[in-house]
This record gives structure tokens, C-alpha cells and sequence, in this order.
């Protein structure tokens, strides 16, 4: 405990002169870097690594890790983008440590033997750790763009080798989140808002349908009746009355209204 945070302290305040990170390159021929403290020699290769996942070794005595996510303390990732975390590593054995590589895993948090996603591996070349001595090693990473939103459990370790027989020291095993890229225009917030524009319309498309029937319910006004009267007659009666008495009194009353 008392390593962890003496290494914590001297991380953040400690100048890049004294704490030299090697960063990766793609370059195999990558030289080696050499840090000013004494005792240990950096260099990195890049991914071209031997796969150890299925292989697991024993942490060599003497040997204490610790893990610092230096630009992100929340451990929250965005899936797709890259990641970097810095392990740190004290010899207080007697012989040198080789670094070899160093690797990490996504695990479901409920069962570790749920594997989600083996991230790539970063490699180093000529890397040491001398006896007495601390170095810190980053390490790049990146998880699938495809992988849900939701915390997961990241599991890193480092491997190295001491007069030629490899061990490996488990620098972190905890819970990490996954948030999902695009930042405020996530999926989840276009099927939200599409979802509540729908409900809008077909609210609005069912009130006007209302006010329409209400409206013509309150127009409809009955048919007026239709009165004969008196004054018409059939033009087939018409033709009989011609010429009789009937016809004559009702020539005669139409000359006396006009």
C-alpha cells in the first residue's frame, strides 16, 4: 500500500525527465529508449507480439505493479476510441526483469469466464527493470466500437522474464465503462426523440379527426318541408276543364288581380 501511493504521488508530480514514457510505434526498428534513472532501459516494438492469452504465469517475487488511467480517473472509455493507461512496476528483487509485453481483456462482470473482447497486445523490446528500480510502461488500447454501452470488468497484465523464465503480474482487475460514441446524438437519443415526434403526430391527427366530427355533427340542420298548395294543378286536368265554366272563373279572377 505504501508503494501505491508513494508511485501514485511521484507519478503526477514527477517531471518527464525523471519518469520517461515510451510511447508506442508501429516501427519495429524502433530504438531503444533510454530513461535517465538509473537501472532501466525502455523500448517498445510496437503489436507484433506473441499471443499469451491462453498461457498464464506466476507473478515473480519482488514485484509490485500499479495501474493509473492518467487522463481519465472516471475509467470511463468511449468504445471505438483509444484509451492509454500507465503501469507502473518496482524490482525489489535481486535480478533484472525483461519486459516482454503487456496485454489486457473485457470481461463480463458477473463471470470473468465470459470473455467479451481480447484487446491487442503492445510489445517491448529491450525493456528492463533493474533491481532496486521503478519504470513505467503505457499501454495503448481500444475496445470495439461494437460493444454495448455498460460497465465491464478490464482485466491487464504485464509479462516479463527473469533469467530467461517468464512470469506475469496482473496490473489491474476492475470495473471499467463503455459509453457509446457520437456523444449527445447516441442511438438511444434518435429512437427517443423519433419515438416522441410519432406520438405528437398521432395526437395531433386524432384531435383534428375529433374537431372534424364534432364540427359536422353541429352543421347539420333538417330538411325543410315542402308544401303544395292549392294554386297548382295537374296539366292533364288541365285539359279537361278547357273550354268549361271552371277554366272561365279562373281566367276571369287572374284578370281581376292584375
Amino acid at each position: 500500500m505504501t508503494f501505491r501511493l508513494f508511485f501514485l504521488l511521484a507519478l503526477f508530480l514527477s517531471s518527464s525527465s525523471i519518469l520517461q514514457v515510451a510511447r508506442c510505434q508501429s516501427d519495429p526498428d524502433t530504438e531503444v529508449v533510454e530513461g535517465t534513472e538509473e537501472g532501466r532501459d525502455i523500448g517498445i516494438v510496437g503489436e507484433d507480439v506473441q499471443d499469451f492469452s491462453s498461457e498464464s504465469f506466476n507473478p515473480a517475487p519482488g514485484v509490485e505493479t500499479v495501474c493509473v488511467f492518467p487522463k481519465n480517473p472516471s475509467k470511463s472509455v468511449t468504445a471505438g476510441e483509444e484509451s492509454e493507461l500507465l503501469v507502473g512496476m518496482k524490482n525489489d528483487g535481486e535480478s533484472r526483469l525483461n519486459i516482454i509485453a503487456i496485454q489486457a481483456s473485457v470481461h463480463l462482470p458477473v463471470d470473468h469466464r465470459y470473455l467479451v473482447q481480447n484487446l491487442s497486445a503492445q510489445a517491448f523490446n529491450n525493456a528492463t527493470v533493474h533491481p532496486s528500480a521503478q519504470a513505467t510502461f503505457p499501454y495503448i488500447f481500444a475496445v470495439s466500437k461494437f460493444l454495448q454501452p455498460g460497465n465491464y470488468d478490464l482485466v491487464g497484465t504485464i509479462i516479463y522474464e527473469i533469467d530467461q523464465n517468464p512470469y506475469q503480474s496482473t496490473f489491474h482487475n476492475g470495473t471499467i465503462e463503455v459509453s457509446e460514441p457520437g456523444g449527445l446524438l447516441s442511438v438511444e437519443t434518435v429512437f427517443l426523440v423519433s419515438l416522441g415526434i410519432a406520438l405528437i403526430g398521432l395526437s395531433v391527427f386524432w384531435i383534428r379527426g375529433q374537431i372534424q366530427n364534432l364540427s359536422k355533427k353541429t352543421k347539420r340542420v333538417p330538411k325543410a318541408k315542402v308544401e303544395v298548395g292549392t294554386a297548382t294543378t295537374d296539366a292533364s286536368m288541365d285539359e279537361w276543364l278547357q273550354g268549361t265554366a271552371y277554366t272561365q272563373s279562373l281566367s276571369n279572377k287572374s284578370k281581376k288581380k292584375k
